[in-house]
């Protein structure tokens, strides 16, 4: 018998699929309520996932899904960083 490993998927707050998490990008609430960008998928904190792809990113934004995830304001900054990576990882 084969044991293959199971891959852990989460869901993107923009297009709302499930897809495995090496595939998205990591967005993280810390304790002191920042919200950063996550590269290595281990930061201590509330996570939240978005495809490297900009209508995704575009959605969540439009849909304020972020600020519902993260029960907070978003400031525009962050979103701009955003908009940088996914441009930057294509």
């Amino acid at each position: 018998m084969i044991l293959m490993k199971k891959i852990p998927l989460r869901k993107c707050l923009g297009c709302l699929e499930s897809k495995p998490k090496k595939e998205l990008c990591r967005i993280v609430k810390t304790k002191e309520g920042k919200i950063i960008l996550d590269n290595t998928g281990k930061t201590e904190g509330r996570g939240a996932y978005i495809c490297f792809n900009k209508e995704c990113l575009e959605s969540a934004i439009k849909n304020k899904r972020l600020q519902k995830e993260f029960e907070m304001k978003i400031e525009n900054e962050i979103y701009e960083e955003l908009r940088s990576r996914i441009e930057n990882d294509r």
